[in-house]
């Protein structure tokens, strides 16, 4: 784990896998997720790809962060491209780190995207029309009510709690996947780790992700890959597995995989990470 101390005193942590003098790549993990659990090590390893992993504010061992906003998260990020002497890196994200990576490509800190899995803009009314009932109600009350809906995941959030949801929500490939003895311990470990500060951080990023997004995604200029498992069954997930994500963003490339469900962040990790490397 390495970590840089921001401005205004807080601590912001990354772990990272791949070469130590490799070319750098910032990955936003899921939901509720510190940033140890990798994935393509290997392949990462043999193309040269330093992975650095970042827990936001308030997740793993980066301090809590009460004003926590996209902006204040790119301003975070700034300062960490900023010490590693780099403007802008390639981006990878996973499911509820999907906006916060539009966030930093908005912001011309993206040389690439990788959507892997990735939340759409939930709170966009031609989304939320096509969810289901109990979740289109829920992103509804996130953004009419956010400070009473931030309390309410504050009061009842653990990593228990989502690790059971993770699992209701996924399809049965993907369950087993999650339920794999070489698997499991670390994907738990990593949602033990994002709230040992407890669920606040968790919460607010939450609240974030389901509210209205303050970019445009038909202005973002980087190339984006928006990778989706066809088997996915998340419901905040993109409902329609990134098709419409692929028309709103002027370039991005749809990558919809047969017979792959959410896990192929793991399962799919040489095909994503070789887009990468083969356009640095």
């Amino acid at each position: 784990m390495k970590d840089i101390v921001l401005r205004d005193g807080r601590r912001l942590s990354w772990h990272e896998w791949g070469p130590e003098g490799g070319a750098e790549v910032l990955f936003c993990p899921g939901a509720g997720m510190a940033g140890l659990l990798p994935f393509g090590e290997a392949v990462a390893t043999s193309r040269g790809l330093r992975i650095l992993s970042v827990d936001r504010p308030g997740l793993g061992w980066s301090d809590n962060d009460p004003a926590k906003s996209f902006d204040s998260w790119v301003g975070d990020i700034r300062l960490l491209l900023a010490s590693l002497d780099r403007t802008a890196v390639p981006i990878i994200a996973f499911s509820q780190g999907a906006p916060f990576a539009y966030a930093l490509a908005a912001a011309g800190l993206a040389t690439q995207l990788s959507i892997v899995a990735g939340q759409d803009e939930l709170a966009d009314p031609r989304v939320m029309a096509t969810l289901p009932e109990a979740v289109a109600q829920f992103v509804g009350r996130a953004s009419s009510k956010p400070d009473l809906v931030e309390a309410e995941i504050i009061a009842s959030a653990s990593a228990n709690w989502l690790w059971s949801m993770i699992e209701t929500m996924s399809a049965p490939a993907d369950r087993a996947f999650y339920a794999r003895e070489d698997f499991a311990p670390r994907y738990r470990a990593a949602l033990e780790a994002g709230f040992r500060h407890g669920a606040t951080g968790y919460a607010r990023d939450t609240i974030l992700a389901l509210s209205r997004w303050p970019w445009r995604l038909e202005d973002i200029i980087c190339r984006v890959d928006l990778w989706y498992g066809l088997e996915d069954a998340s419901p905040v997930h993109a409902p329609d597995h990134g098709l419409s994500l692929s028309k709103r963003l002027p370039h991005a490339l749809h990558h919809p995989i047969k017979g792959e469900g959410s896990s192929l962040l793991w399962t799919a990790a040489e095909t994503i990470l070789s887009r990468i490397a083969l356009h640095p």
